[in-house]
């Protein structure tokens, strides 16, 4: 998979190159400062593809944070590879049967992301994506809690070896910059493959989902 990473990344590298160093009437002459790196972060409202194990399921709030570079490749369109950690997983709450107390039960799924981003402006300053993300998992714990009296009850130890280690999803977005510099987006990204390592024969799939929305700044 890191091959896969490596050779979207030449490609993505190339097709600017190109646009650098061709003018046609039809498109703009693109240089190396029509590259913009920059860092962006927000909050992230996870899930897991619903199953019957997963019918009490809820949302999980958690956050996202990282670098990117927005690569025009023609006039209106541009690439954005970005380097995120972002928060997956899903949480739910239940009553316990003698003392009624609200308790939580979160699944904490953290990754390190890779989405790629196609993007498509409408206007210089709005614009919608598409795109693959690939997610490489860095942690994975569940959490239980005492929510009537906020007391922490038991966080298990990391078993993310339990758990494939690469992701994949689909994200789908858009964003409006208020300035050259700061700008406001918003993406959901569906999962396409099984967070489980070992999954039983007649068993579904369970994917992670997030929706994101955040500022992005550039440089």
């Amino acid at each position: 998979m890191k091959k896969l990473i490596l050779g979207l990344a030449v490609t993505a590298g190339s097709l600017a190159f190109a646009q650098t160093t061709t003018t046609t009437t039809t498109t703009r002459s693109m240089s190396s400062s029509d590259v913009r790196f920059g860092i962006k972060g927000g909050m992230n409202v996870s899930s897991l593809s619903d199953d019957g194990s997963l019918e009490d399921q809820g949302s999980k709030i958690g956050f996202n944070a990282g670098v990117f570079a927005t690569i025009p490749v023609a006039e209106s369109f541009s690439i954005q590879p970005e380097v995120i950690y972002t928060q997956y997983g899903d949480k739910y709450d239940y009553r316990a049967p003698i003392s009624n107390d609200r308790i939580s039960y979160a699944r904490h799924l953290d990754y390190v992301a890779v989405p790629v981003m196609f993007q498509y402006n409408f206007i210089p300053n709005l614009y919608v994506e598409a795109g693959p993300e690939f997610g490489f998992l860095v942690s994975a714990k569940n959490k239980l809690k005492n929510e009537s009296n906020n007391d922490p009850l038991n966080t298990t130890g990391d078993y993310k070896d339990q758990l494939n280690t690469f992701n994949v999803g689909i994200g789908l977005g858009a964003g409006y910059y208020f300035t050259d510099n700061l700008g406001l987006t918003a993406r959901y990204v569906a999962g396409v493959t099984d967070i489980a390592k070992d999954r039983p024969n007649g068993s579904d799939a369970i994917r992670n989902n997030v929706f994101q929305v955040g500022l992005a700044y550039k440089f």
